[in-house]
């Protein structure tokens, strides 16, 4: 009688634990609508945030200013987005750092009119860019600076996000811009020319990171690190498991074609960093634009200062990832 109440109590007592643990909430921010976004969409819609004890509100917000404002003035707990968001705040002493990385390449595509069929065609042209200072804005940076097109020879707009941006392409409102799948199929069958895989200019590109502060990071590590693994299985079923990833991608994307959807999957999946480290080479990549246009961001710079990877080095020794394979 007496082992029972207190084995019941016992199990009263994990209860209880169990829904505190489970409900400690995060507020997590991604940047837009493409496929470069199915991880953390994956984490959400497949309940792994949940599995792994977290409760996370999604927040959308465009545009790299203001998702880093809102991480860093406390109203989010994580972003997803570039790294060429977090870097120059880190390079000021900003208290944020980089803990994982789903996608470590550009996924984007330049798409012009179908009348620009060679870089020099876009001298003069008017090219529409997500919001100055982002990964769009760096995208173009970096085929303009490959093809020798000096940044004044075309006009560049912040035109909105990657629907917004296609939209303007259909009406010619501008020449050309930077998108991904599923909107680079959409564009294709519109008769629009895709002028250049940005994939194959520069072979790493910090794209799609997590960010979060660092003083965040230390007071609530334990949340830091539910969200890594919640996170890093996301991508784990995304790779493995088109099924579910196809359904994640038609809720979000709103996209009925299974043809588009499957062109998606196939383009992102392979891409998909498992386990979900930052590869070194992006962040210089991504630090030698952001130098470029940053006077205080000249000279010797060390890449670590910008990464916290102990989380998915825990998780390692632990064999995490290893079980989910």
């Amino acid at each position: 009688m007496i082992l029972g109440r207190i084995l019941a109590g016992f199990i009263l007592a994990l209860a209880i634990t169990f829904g505190i643990y489970a409900q400690e909430g995060v507020v997590v921010s991604y940047d837009g609508y493409a496929g470069f976004q199915g991880p953390l969409w994956a984490a959400n819609d497949l309940e792994l945030f949940r599995k792994h004890g977290l409760k996370a509100e999604m927040v959308l917000i465009t545009g790299s200013t203001r998702a880093m404002a809102a991480l860093i003035s406390g109203s989010t707990d994580f972003a997803q987005g570039s790294a060429s968001a977090p870097i120059p705040i880190r390079l000021r002493g900003g208290d944020i750092v980089i803990i994982a990385a789903a996608l470590n390449k550009f996924p984007f595509s330049v798409v012009t009119q179908k009348d620009i069929r060679k870089p020099s065609d876009l001298i003069g042209k008017k090219i529409g860019i997500l919001n100055f200072g982002g990964s769009t804005d760096l995208a173009i940076t970096l085929a303009l600076k490959d093809w020798n097109i000096p940044r004044q020879a075309v006009t560049i707009f912040a035109s909105g996000g990657a629907p917004e941006r296609l939209a303007a392409l259909s009406t010619r409102a501008i020449d050309a811009s930077v998108l991904s799948p599923p909107e680079t199929m959409v564009a294709a069958r519109l008769g629009m020319n895709i002028l250049a895989q940005l994939s194959d200019l520069k072979a790493a590109f910090p794209q799609t990171v997590i960010t979060v502060r660092r003083s965040f990071l230390e007071k609530n590590r334990d949340a830091v690190r539910r969200f890594v693994r919640a996170y890093s299985e996301a991508i784990y079923e995304f790779k493995t498991d088109k099924a579910k990833a196809l359904a994640v991608y038609a809720n979000r994307l709103k996209q009925q074609d299974s043809k588009v959807l499957d062109a998606t999957y196939d383009y992102f999946a392979p891409k998909f960093s498992f386990p979900p480290r930052v590869e070194r080479e992006g962040i210089r990549n991504a630090l030698e634009l952001v130098s470029a246009r940053d006077r205080e961001a000249k000279g010797e710079i060390n890449v670590e200062q910008f990464i916290d990877e102990t989380l998915i080095d825990e998780l390692e020794r632990e064999g995490f990832f290893k079980k989910l394979r």
